[in-house]
């Protein structure tokens, strides 16, 4: 076919896994990068030979061809196989997570079993009427006491807003149908349907160096085959006439540069696309990308002697007296991202730009860390050997009551005007999608734009059963059951005549 070429806006897994496809396909390809590092979220950070993964980045995935790229990119000897496991630290106790029935209501005691167990009760006997919100959904399906216990508080650290106000599609996406009922059946009776007892996968793959190294390799190949990778340069206007975008604007360190195209590939955050299109998308559109909303988040490095490690890759923190939110423990990722003897503990804290923390001191920050990690009586203070701070912007589309509105409506304005504009990745679409799953929505776009079938990526989206858990049934794809992201959350309905 006639090369064309394509500005792929973000050097993370979906625009670098956009570039590489093009570039394999011999396409011409310019991609922008905002930041001075490729991976996105998905990068590496190295500090004084310690390196950081920002959130945590298990390589699993139910996609044969995002696996198979995986391999493509990387060598299989730059992967290690390691063991999966995270636990929710809460009064002192750490409790498996995903929750196992029998595991949380033996680590709660008896007496506080027995009353999750009633208030679970109560709620299928007088379920919450607005299960809409992420209480009532969760609240419906373990009762409001393991509500309280184990979902509230982590969760409205990570979103900085009350459960009532976030949409109940997080607790579909993350919980699917797990209930406490199901839970319970199956830690009692494991064999009796095996086609639908869920295990967890006990194993994922992780490169030597952590994510960036994938994407560092990702960004070799794509220079290799004459892509080009521009860093510290951002997208300053996307140019569009005639409904279709013909060019678009880079600015970086050098001055601006104008880059002719036959199609734009974007994983920019979506709110951010529309605001640099030129001639300017119409007002109510606008305001739309003006409603979407994010999160950010700051990472604390710790480094501390290997002792006081332990062998989860991540603990959920559900305390409501202090602000982490999760604790990683990078030596358990991979012994090549810490030093011999000690390893390094990454405080996460969920956090909006500007706010008191985004604008705090590094120093301080660590100081904050220090405290709280011995407040949780996991490490004392003095035993910390130095902190890094790591600050990363819109990291987390917020799914609040008017996103899907407000992403219809760009959307729709976008097929209209803009067709050859594809969003790809989570920000890209305001979707919280896996890397995996991020990676295969470049994989279609660069499929639609070669002319290789009509693949509609907004039906990209995790699969039935949690996306860590495997079952004898084959991983099924749903498409959205309505219009908006593909995330609408089922209701339990109310059993009503109920005294």
């Amino acid at each position: 076919m006639t090369s064309s070429h394509t500005v792929v806006i973000g050097a993370g897994p979906a625009g670098l896994t956009a570039a590489y496809e093009l570039t394999k396909a011999r396409q011409q390809v310019t991609v922008l990068e905002a930041d001075h590092a490729v991976g996105g979220i998905s990068r590496t950070v190295e500090r004084d030979g310690w390196r950081f993964d920002i959130g945590g980045h298990r390589f699993f995935t139910k996609v044969p061809e995002v696996e198979a790229l995986w391999h493509e990119i990387l060598p299989d000897d730059e992967f290690l196989l390691r063991p999966r496991m995270s636990r929710i630290f809460y009064n002192g106790t750490l409790f498996d997570y995903p929750l196992k029935a029998m595991n949380a209501l033996r680590g709660l005691g008896l007496r506080e079993a027995l009353r999750c167990l009633g208030s679970y009760a109560l709620a299928q006997i007088r379920p919450p009427q607005d299960q809409s919100t992420f209480e009532g959904w969760v609240a419906a399906r373990f009762g409001w006491r393991l509500y309280r216990i184990f979902f509230k508080t982590y969760t409205e650290k990570v979103w900085g807003m009350k459960a009532t106000e976030i949409q109940a599609d997080w607790a579909a996406q993350r919980i699917k149908n797990l209930s406490l009922l199901t839970a319970v059946v199956r830690a009692l009776f494991p064999s009796r349907n095996k086609k639908d007892v869920a295990s967890l996968i006990e194993e994922f793959q992780y490169p030597k160096l952590g994510p960036g190294q994938m994407w560092e390799r990702c960004r070799t190949h794509v220079e290799r085959w004459g892509g080009e990778v521009r860093l510290g340069t951002s997208a300053a206007a996307v140019h569009h006439a005639g409904g279709r975008a013909t060019a678009v604007t880079a600015k970086g360190e050098h001055g601006e540069l104008r880059l002719a195209c036959d199609h734009v590939i974007s994983s920019m955050p979506l709110s951010t696309l529309v605001h640099v299109m030129e001639p300017p998308a119409p007002a109510p559109v606008r305001a739309a990308a003006d409603g979407l909303r994010y999160r950010d988040f700051l990472t604390v490095a710790l480094v501390v002697p290997e002792r006081f490690g332990f062998p989860d890759n991540w603990i959920y923190i559900h305390s409501p007296d202090v602000s982490v939110g999760r604790i990683q423990n990078f030596g358990s990722w991979s012994p090549y991202l810490v030093k011999d003897g000690r390893t390094c503990l990454g405080l996460e804290y969920f956090i909006n730009e500007g706010d008191e923390l985004w604008t705090a001191s590094d120093e301080a920050l660590v100081e904050l860390a220090k405290r709280e990690l011995e407040e949780l009586g996991l490490v004392p203070a003095e035993v910390v050997e130095a902190g890094y701070a790591v600050r990363v912007q819109k990291a987390y589309p917020v799914y609040d009551a008017d996103y899907t509105e407000h992403v219809d409506t760009i959307r729709a304005w976008m097929a209209q005007a803009v067709p050859n504009v594809h969003p790809v990745g989570r920000n890209g679409m305001h979707r919280y999608n896996n890397q995996d799953h991020s990676m295969l929505t470049a994989m279609l776009t660069v499929r639609n734009i070669l002319g290789e079938g009509a693949h509609d990526i907004w039906q990209v989206n995790v699969e039935e059963d949690y996306h860590e858990e495997q079952t004898g049934k084959p991983a099924v794809t749903p498409p959205p059951s309505g219009p908006g992201t593909g995330r609408e959350a089922p209701v339990h309905p109310r059993r009503e005549n109920v005294a």
